[in-house]
């Protein structure tokens, strides 16, 4: 504000203008409520403003309250206003209601006197004196300034949020000769939820091919319980259900592809009020099928002294995964890896590799491997014993060939003499 700017506001703590319009509270148990009409808070003395007391009980039992102390003895439950002041009024089962503030002040920031929740409209008046003109009118939230107007005398919020909640007041020239500009005294705006944030709940690891049901849950506010709501599913930011009036989201079988992160959100279906949940992970747990010995092919040739190393591995197959190792169709190890080391002739025969992993706490599933036949040879023996073999023949036989050669030679000789 400028310097210049004079403050005529009348001495009021801030109070809240968010009194229930009904005769039941927040919890459910009945209190004393105390209405205004015309329905704004706080009150002006220069409108007709009628107060009237409600709770439990006859209405010649009410007691009534100005300022703190007690205000005369009239037991009727409503009278006229004539004095600005604080009221409050007693009924002797529900017991003293909250108070209303009738203020006689130059300018005056009025808020309807119902309970605001988020996506209502609501109009903030400003008002002088004996309904004085006023011009140049600026509203503030806090400190901040949130409007002004030549001529306008009232600020719109719409759709209401919960950040418009805060104390506001408003500030204009009114129609006097006498210090013609005014700053009412702050009203305390209270915004409440429509409903809360949801919350997505379900089981986060459902087994393939078992149902999958999803319930989006937000608690509506008691001030209007009956608030139509829509809700919608998203599975990975895409939406798989909705806008529908049911929280819940059911998938009659899941397969591996409703794995992934989920979401829900509840909107109204008047005042455009959002609220999305936090992720949910749902991982489907898959029975493991296809285990695989590698190295392939099925059958294996090595030599004595090679270092050799199986892995087993299965193509599904939520986690955890255990592996055990057959040799001839007996168990040898445990874990993915068969290290042999450096095989020996003792390590030939058939591997298979048993994959194994636990549904439900209680179910157990197993995928065997095909065969893997390993055969272990002697590296060149073989060979050199072949070639020795095939010398000593050429021998042999070159032998017999000269013995062939020199013996058919004397005959002929001998036949000559």
């Amino acid at each position: 504000m400028a310097a210049s700017d004079q403050r005529d506001v009348t001495p009021t703590e801030p109070c809240s203008f968010s009194f229930p319009a009904q005769t039941l509270s927040l919890t459910g148990a009945q209190t004393t409520q105390l209405l205004v009409e015309p329905p704004w808070r706080p009150a002006v003395l220069w409108d007709p403003v009628t107060l009237t007391c409600q709770g439990s009980g006859t209405d010649d039992a009410t007691t009534w309250y100005k300022d703190g102390q007690l205000w005369g003895q009239e037991r009727h439950d409503h009278f006229t206003v004539t004095e600005s002041g604080t009221y409050e009024c007693n009924r002797l089962s529900t017991g003293r209601s909250p108070p209303v503030r009738v203020l006689n002040a130059r300018l005056v920031l009025q808020v309807p006197a119902r309970e605001l929740l988020e996506g209502d409209t609501v109009t903030l008046r400003c008002r002088g004196r004996e309904n004085m003109s006023v011009t140049g009118v600026r509203f503030y939230h806090g400190d901040k300034e949130v409007g002004r107007s030549l001529n306008g005398t009232e600020l719109s919020l719409s759709p209401l949020q919960l950040h418009h909640s805060g104390r506001y007041s408003c500030g204009g020239w009114v129609d006097s000769k006498v210090a013609p500009w005014a700053l009412s005294a702050p009203v305390t705006v209270t915004v409440h939820e429509l409903f809360t944030v949801p919350v997505l709940e379900g089981p986060t690891e459902p087994n393939v091919g078992s149902p999958l049901n999803l319930s989006c849950l937000s608690t509506p506010s008691t001030l209007r319980p009956q608030a139509p709501l829509l809700h919608m599913f998203h599975h990975d930011r895409q939406v798989v259900g909705g806008p529908q009036g049911s929280p819940q989201l059911v998938v009659p079988a899941v397969g591996v592809s409703h794995s992934g992160n989920y979401s829900c959100e509840v909107r109204s279906k008047v005042g455009e009020v959002r609220k999305s949940s936090a992720w949910l992970h749902v991982m489907v747990r898959m029975p493991v099928a296809n285990a695989t010995i590698t190295p392939g092919p099925l059958a294996h040739q090595v030599h004595i002294g090679d270092p050799v190393t199986l892995r087993c591995s299965v193509q599904v197959g939520s986690a955890p995964v255990t592996f055990t190792w057959l040799h001839n169709r007996q168990e040898v190890a445990q874990g993915p890896l068969l290290e042999l080391g450096a095989v020996d002739v003792g390590h030939s025969g058939t591997y298979q590799c048993v994959a194994t992993n636990q549904l439900d706490g209680h179910r157990v599933f197993r995928a065997l491997s095909p065969e893997l036949v390993l055969s272990v040879t002697l590296r060149g023996h073989w060979a050199v014993a072949a070639g020795l073999s095939g010398s000593l023949l050429f021998l042999l036989l070159a032998v017999i060939g000269g013995w062939h050669q020199w013996h058919h030679r004397a005959l002929r000789k001998q036949q000559e003499r």
